[in-house]
């Protein structure tokens, strides 16, 4: 019968990965975001081959043998089958967000998310526990539009030059 525990280094990379990931993603950098993205794609690649069971034989045997012996030493290729899958949703992904991260360079010479205005809106209202009803985007005083008008954009202001020449 064939061992089904995982292999503990195996499992607690992919835990490291996972977490280093979620960390990543959770900051305001394109370029942190997108290496989080891939330390949780190369995460779930390792999750699949874990649970795919332990390594055995290739997962087409071409030998004429009993089906209790070949059950015993296979290995599972829907694991593998998943893996693959992964790396190639993994790879576009991270092209995609390379892309974005690059434009966002383009445009602004920092690949920094900005706030919303209407989500640093509602953030304030949850803090003092108030709902946000719909019809007063009324905030001490300041309506919605200017609080936009007055946060800063950074499409208004004109890009520096290649290479720092004002």
């Amino acid at each position: 019968m064939n061992d089904l525990t995982p292999n503990l280094t195996l499992v607690v990379v992919i835990v490291a990965l996972t977490a280093g990931g979620v960390y990543l993603l959770l900051e305001r950098s394109l370029t942190r975001i997108v290496l989080g993205l891939i330390l949780i794609g190369n995460a779930a690649n390792l999750l699949l081959l874990v649970a795919g069971g332990a390594a055995g034989r290739p997962p087409i045997v071409t030998q004429d043998v009993s089906a209790d012996a070949m059950a015993e030493g296979m290995a599972d290729p829907l694991a593998q089958a998943m893996v693959l899958t992964a790396i190639v949703i993994t790879l576009g992904l991270t092209a995609f967000l390379l892309a974005m991260s690059y434009r966002s360079w383009q445009l602004h010479r920092h690949d920094e998310v900005a706030d919303d205005v209407e989500d640093r809106r509602i953030a304030r209202l949850a803090a003092r526990d108030r709902p946000s009803v719909r019809g007063a985007d009324t905030d001490e005083g300041m309506d919605l539009d200017s609080e936009a008008g007055e946060t800063r954009d950074e499409t208004d202001e004109p890009a520096p030059a290649p290479g720092g020449a004002p």
